[in-house]
């Protein structure tokens, strides 16, 4: 197992493509802490349409160790209980996967500013408060690693006035903080999904849907352990020498672009 004896936050490890990267870093041998605001995982209309059970009972069922720990990502001092936490439990930090994120429809001239504070907060808020929470145990972690899920929306616009823009943003956290963290070892990257089948796109019409087929090259939509198996890659012995980069996995989604 590629990650034996690591030790791993996700966080929006309760669904969709969290769920994915939760469960695929336990089967390559980490410990998981899982953090979201709910632990039932979504069941969505389109895509996840089945009840599944928790991201950590799975783990714990396939004889993982993980734990669960429910709060707002973009509250510090939750931020600060779930680094915590994981260490007390688990006695290290090696992987954060900066999972989290929110999407919600609107235009400059119907997008309420109640909602675009709540996108920024969770969807790049969250990500510099978890970052500052794990940088002095990812310090001590010969492994350390960082890895935001940001999206093919970082390239363009089309998805939004404020989820695009955050996940532009994310690409370049991930690159500052590469810059900053590169003497300890630390590596930090970003994994850029294409069109993901997860509950998260509900809020999609099915000619939408289409719209994203008819884009995407590869004759399938992309799973969460497309997305997870990037991850496993970049928090492996294999990804040490990558750091700053975006990984865009889309099936070709922006080949055309």
């Amino acid at each position: 197992m590629r990650l034996q004896r690591r030790v791993a936050i996700v966080t929006g490890g309760s669904s969709g493509i969290g769920r994915g990267i939760a469960l695929e870093l336990a089967r390559e041998g980490a410990a998981v802490a899982v953090a979201d605001i709910r632990e039932t995982p979504k069941v969505g209309r389109y895509y996840e349409t089945e009840p599944r059970r928790p991201t950590v009972e799975e783990i714990q069922g396939a004889g993982g160790r993980g734990i669960f720990l429910q709060g707002d990502i973009a509250c510090e001092d939750f931020v600060q209980q779930l680094v915590a936490r994981t260490v007390e439990e688990f006695g290290a930090l090696d992987i954060l996967v900066n999972n989290a994120g929110v999407h919600v429809p609107g235009t400059s001239q119907t997008l309420a500013v109640a909602d675009w504070d709540r996108v920024l907060s969770i969807n790049l808020r969250a990500l510099f408060l978890t970052t500052r929470a794990a940088v002095p145990h990812l310090k001590q972690s010969s492994h350390g690693r960082i890895i935001h899920i940001s999206s093919v929306n970082h390239r363009g616009g089309g998805a939004g006035p404020v989820y695009a823009p955050t996940k532009a943003a994310v690409v370049n956290l991930a690159r500052d903080t590469a810059v900053e963290l590169g003497p300890l070892g630390i590596t930090v990257n970003a994994v850029c999904p294409g069109f993901i089948e997860t509950a998260n796109q509900d809020y999609l019409t099915p000619e939408q849907i289409e719209e994203g087929r008819q884009r995407t090259l590869l004759p399938r939509f992309g799973t969460p352990r497309d997305i997870a198996r990037a991850c496993v890659f970049l928090a492996s012995d294999d990804g040490s020498w990558i750091t700053g980069s975006a990984l865009v996995v889309d099936g070709g989604w922006m080949a055309t672009v």
